[in-house]
């Protein structure tokens, strides 16, 4: 409703129309790009990346940029470690797929949980962490959301414990887990490394694993050399 009221202020808008990122002004609408085609939208299953797209759009637009050149740019961008660092970096290994990303709330994990939910994969595997400085009830719905998202949930703990212990932390997650399923499989491993090597080193085939990173640069070192040694690189 609102951005039907500002359209008819003679406004303009970036929005998701009927699979598009459309650009409007009252009645009149430009198609900028098929979201399908965007990597960023990874075929359109990242709908928080969508959101993020839609002003940034509208923004290059209000600054003279052509539509094809917006166009170019949107389909060039792909999203990788080297582009984008901790947010959505998809590994495809031969057995099982892993993710990468910085969700370190439960209002971030709940975004990522329904891109993880729409790709295949089973069982689903997310490595976890609390935030030390969150109240105790914004702990305990991170656990309950990693609940509601994976098969299994590996609980680590950052490097910075922001003030609390980790006993507390994991009995938070803990309690998390258990208001949704009692009897989820769960495992904690405090070290990120250990906790990485247990995911990886116990992958089943099929499954998808989502790895909510600290310290993203080891991490992200970490799985492209458990890639390069499974693709054979370096390897004489």
């Amino acid at each position: 409703p609102h951005i039907i009221e500002h359209l008819e202020a003679g406004g303009l808008a970036a929005v998701s129309e009927n699979g598009y990122v459309t650009i409007c002004k009252g009645s009149w609408k430009i198609r900028v790009d098929k979201i399908t085609t965007i990597p960023l939208t990874f075929s359109g299953k990242a709908t928080f990346n969508i959101q993020n797209i839609l002003p940034a759009v509208l923004a290059v637009y209000l600054r003279g940029f052509k539509i094809e050149d917006i166009r170019s740019a949107l389909e060039s961008f792909i999203p990788s470690p080297a582009t984008t660092p901790g947010r959505m970096n998809l590994f495809q290994f031969k057995n099982f797929q892993v993710l990468v990303d910085y969700a370190h709330n439960s209002a971030g994990l709940e975004q990522l949980s329904k891109f993880v939910e729409k790709m295949d994969g089973s069982p689903k595997v997310g490595v976890i962490a609390g935030v030390g400085d969150r109240r105790d009830e914004d702990i305990v719905e991170l656990g309950r959301v990693a609940a509601r998202t994976f098969d299994e949930v590996v609980i680590r703990q950052d490097k910075n414990l922001r003030g609390r212990s980790s006993k507390d932390i994991i009995e938070l997650l803990m309690k998390g887990i258990n208001d949704v399923i009692p009897a989820k499989k769960t495992k904690i491993i405090p070290s990120e490394t250990e906790a990485i090597e247990y995911v990886i080193h116990h992958g089943e085939k099929g499954s998808f694993i989502t790895i909510c990173s600290d310290v993203v640069p080891d991490v992200l070192d970490m799985i492209m050399s458990y890639k390069e040694q499974e693709d054979g690189v370096g390897v004489m």
